[in-house]
């Protein structure tokens, strides 16, 4: 006898947002640290959600919701 058992992994409900006007599929509940994270940002830069500024020490406690856009912005030295 075979038992099917699907992975934990189809129970996943996702949500889309946007970085960067590019479009993104997370885990409900992702937070803009994970969004960071899947989207490969590399510091230094910054983020806003939705148009405000999301402080860095907020990253990882700032829970995310479908259809949100985050712009990541890093700084650009000239003279």
């Amino acid at each position: 006898m075979v038992i099917y058992w699907p992975s934990t992994e189809s129970y996943l409900s996702t949500m889309d947002i946007h970085i960067n006007q590019k479009p993104l599929s997370l885990p409900e509940g992702a937070t803009v640290a994970d969004a960071l994270a899947a989207y490969g940002a590399r510091p230094p830069f910054a983020v806003a959600l939705n148009g405000d500024f999301v402080a860095r020490t907020q990253h990882a406690a700032r829970a995310l919701q479908p259809g949100d856009k985050l712009d990541v912005v890093q700084p650009v030295a000239g003279g």
